[in-house]
């Protein structure tokens, strides 16, 4: 099956400038809710360490305090696209603000683990509610061509930007202030979203329908029990009773999930969805990526702190490179696209992706910032700025209107499923190879045991990160079909239908 892409010919016809510069404000302040989203993925990664101290974190809970945000963000996104879809997408859309920015409060007035990984929980609903009407406001707002490629540039950028971006100013205000303020960050922020959002943007005319309830409980308690059994694994071993059961509840879970939606008059995730063969292949590809990119930034995080003694400040600013590259790079992924169409800059964006992460395969305790860890964030920089926006409008090609919801929280869902499934799997490479390690090499506890045996669980964890990021290269070149077609006339619309 081949999805095909038309690009205008022409300008489109001009839109009278109050409308512009309305849809304008309302892509602004959707795109500013969606920044502290993202960011919150990942601000918390720097001062993980000063979480864990204050908080009295064990080495293995502490991957939670980035997993209880991204599994009830990731699990809980299709039932907050279709809220949106029958309540209203900016009545959805505050009442997520509104719960992200007071669980952003109560985080970061936690004074117990219990307490944090609560709150985080909590942001990753109110996550789930709020982000659905981002990528609904660009499906809407934009008609499909150039207008909306260069949308989904900047969300692109916003996304996978963001969340580099966040290492940077969790470092800052980890430095300067506290790990409680990554957190309290977000409650001045929020406040600003809920009070401009009603003036901007518009509600969307609401759907009949009802929610799907058991399909977000077993999808969400499914990816919750398969992360578990990762990370239980890590610690105590794959025969450990509680693993090997929560592998066990995972597949029936999972299983239950897949039979529900199938049986569904009205389901929380259309199979028909996965129907279109480029746009399947787009989900698994951006799982693949997002799950070596996060777990990228987990370990990298602590390679600086731990063995280069960067301060939590010089820890974020390291991450500038990656950032600055993906920011720089996605600004040209619309003209790429438009001159070669959407699949090429895919295969070509990966290529510096699966260069870079098996550059840091051969990190070890001599391996400087500029010898071995500046030049893999370039690359992974570019690479990702040129590959998610093509990679974007693969998925969202020929969603139907009914299912624009469903369809513009899967690509959020994929991401968060990808990192925190990803970051689970590579932890438990991480954790057996570390194991593994400190038995084969002899001798007391010393310190440069112990960086030698972080840095070669570190090296696993990435070697699996590029074999993650290889398999999207084939996902990509085998299973995504699209052709861009380009009209002499009449402006057209974007038909993006499946066709055997």
């Amino acid at each position: 099956m081949t999805s095909t892409v038309t690009l205008p010919a022409t300008v489109n016809p001009e839109l009278p400038t109050r409308r512009r510069d309305r849809r304008g404000l309302a892509l602004a302040i959707v795109l500013c809710a969606q920044l502290m989203i993202v960011l919150d993925l990942t601000v918390v990664n720097i001062a993980l360490p000063s979480i864990a101290h204050g908080l009295h974190f064990s080495a293995s809970s502490l991957a939670w305090v980035l997993n209880a945000y991204s599994l009830t963000f990731g699990g809980l996104l299709l039932l907050g696209g279709r809220a949106g879809d029958i309540l209203g997408r900016r009545r959805m859309f505050l009442i997520g603000i509104a719960l992200f920015t007071a669980a952003s409060l109560a985080g970061g007035l936690a004074t117990s683990a219990a307490w944090l990984l609560t709150a985080r929980a909590l942001q990753g609903v109110g996550g789930a509610i709020a982000s659905p009407a981002v990528l609904a406001t660009i499906v809407s707002g934009f008609p499909e061509g150039r207008e909306r490629t260069r949308a989904l540039g900047i969300f692109t950028a916003v996304m996978m930007g963001g969340a580099s971006l966040g290492l940077v100013l969790g470092g800052i205000i980890t430095e300067w202030a506290s790990w409680r303020w990554v957190l309290f960050v977000n409650v001045p922020v929020g406040v600003a979203v809920l009070l401009a959002a009603p003036r901007v943007l518009p509600e969307s005319p609401r759907q009949p329908g009802r929610f799907d309830l058991v399909g977000a409980l077993t999808s969400t308690a499914g990816m919750s029990s398969l992360v578990y059994a990762f990370l239980r694994a890590a610690s105590s071993g794959w025969t450990d009773r509680l693993t090997v059961t929560a592998f066990g509840a995972a597949a029936v879970l999972l299983t239950a999930f897949v039979v529900s939606e199938a049986r569904s008059p009205q389901p929380i995730t259309p199979l028909r969805l996965f129907a279109d063969r480029s746009r399947s292949g787009s989900y698994i590809a951006r799982l693949l990526l997002v799950a070596g990119m996060f777990g990228m930034f987990f370990f990298l995080t602590q390679y600086v702190q731990e063995i280069l003694r960067f301060s939590p400040l010089l820890a974020g600013v390291a991450f500038l490179p990656l950032t600055g590259a993906l920011f720089a790079v996605s600004r040209l992924a619309p003209r790429l696209i438009a001159r070669f169409g959407p699949k090429t800059p895919m295969l070509a964006g990966l290529l510096p992706v699966v260069a870079g992460m098996t550059w840091l395969t051969q990190i070890s305790p001599g391996t400087s910032y500029v010898q071995g860890i500046l030049g893999p964030m370039l690359l992974l920089g570019t690479g990702m700025g040129i590959t998610f926006v093509p990679l974007t409008m693969a998925s969202l090609a020929g969603v139907r209107p009914e299912d624009s919801g469903a369809g513009s929280s899967m690509v959020n869902v994929t991401q968060q499923v990808g990192g925190a499934l990803g970051l689970a799997i590579l932890v438990t490479v991480f954790g057996t190879v570390s194991k593994n390690a400190r038995h084969a090499l002899p001798g007391a506890e010393t310190i440069t045991k112990a960086h030698a045996i972080l840095t070669h669980a570190m090296a696993s964890s990435f070697t699996t990160a590029a074999i993650f990021d290889v398999c999207a290269l084939v996902v990509i070149a085998l299973a995504i079909r699209m052709q861009v077609a380009r009209p002499s006339a009449v402006p057209a619309t974007v038909n993006q239908g499946s066709r055997a």
